[in-house]
């Protein structure tokens, strides 16, 4: 991916969605010509001169300040995903950067797999990349997700990914309850990898085939928005046990970077526990995403 287009659409969408109201300012005339606020009043609010931030929103963030980092996203009225955002974007900017990292792993060591089964009987729980591989979790966290394991839409020989069952599955609709969230939150997690590694050719590759194939990708990608994935809840519909609502908290990989643990509860005694215990006896007595997955080509 281009940086340079990256930080440019980047930057001006998040000025287009700022009005003068919203930024403190008074707006002298109705018939303003451009959506949000000019590159005039956003320099004015970060402290710096008219010319330079130009040269920041044509693209050019190399050998930028920490602090004109922080200035930018006080006038931008960044939240804490998007002033990482736009660190990476910087960071990326450098010429350090045109290496690239080592591709994300596509499984985990032995004690992390080992640590994914101990909890296996009650905590539904997997592993995901950057680029929304499933990379590894427990027999209850891929009987939650057997229906993303289980779609048609991976290319033979291609990890589970959330994103193709997503937008390319019309089956995700049913199972996500908020479909748009989920979708939302898919295009998000996808663009904050993008700035961490524009380099990743496997995600550029995820990312022409998604936003070839889907309009509703497409529009999403266009709007730039990064979200920190670090706790909530989600809301399924599984084809098995029925509706969960379930609490999530999401856990970086320290010993292998770009990895995400994801685990899944429910408060004690709740009919969404009850669900996993009886999501769990199904699991321990099927082949679990062999079957489903037999059985929805059937249909």
């Amino acid at each position: 991916m281009d940086n340079r287009d990256e930080v440019k659409n980047f930057l001006s969408t998040r000025r287009a969605r700022l009005t003068p109201q919203a930024a403190g300012l008074i707006a002298y005339s109705a018939n303003r010509r451009v959506p949000g606020l000019k590159r005039s009043e956003v320099a004015d609010l970060a402290g710096v001169s008219v010319e330079y931030y130009a040269q920041l929103e044509r693209g050019n963030l190399s050998g930028v300040s920490d602090a004109v980092l922080e200035a930018l996203g006080r006038a931008l009225q960044l939240d804490d995903a998007e002033r990482a955002h736009l660190t990476d974007l910087a960071r990326a900017a450098g010429p350090a950067s045109r290496t690239r990292r080592p591709p994300a792993a596509l499984q985990v060591r032995p004690t992390v797999q080992r640590l994914l089964d101990l909890i296996g009987e009650t905590v539904p729980a997997i592993v995901n990349n950057g680029r929304l591989d499933a990379v590894a979790g427990n027999a209850l966290g891929r009987a939650l997700f057997a229906p993303v394991y289980a779609t048609p839409a991976h290319p033979p020989g291609a990890p589970a990914n959330h994103g193709r069952f997503t937008f390319l599955d019309d089956r995700a609709h049913d199972f996500w309850i908020d479909w748009e969230r989920a979708a939302d939150d898919a295009v998000a997690q996808l663009r904050t990898e993008a700035g961490r590694d524009p380099y990743d050719r496997a995600l550029t590759d995820l990312v022409g085939e998604l936003s070839t194939r889907s309009p509703a990708f497409r529009t999403r990608w266009a709007a730039h928005d990064v979200r920190l994935h670090q706790a909530g809840v989600k809301h399924f519909h599984h084809p098995v046990v029925g509706d969960l609502h379930l609490d999530y908290e999401a856990m970086e990989l320290p010993a292998q970077p770009g990895l995400t643990l994801i685990a899944f509860t429910a408060p004690a005694g709740s009919p969404d526990e009850d669900a996993i215990h009886l999501l769990s006896s199904w699991a321990a007595t099927h082949a679990t995403i062999q079957e489903l997955g037999a059985a929805r080509r059937r249909d």
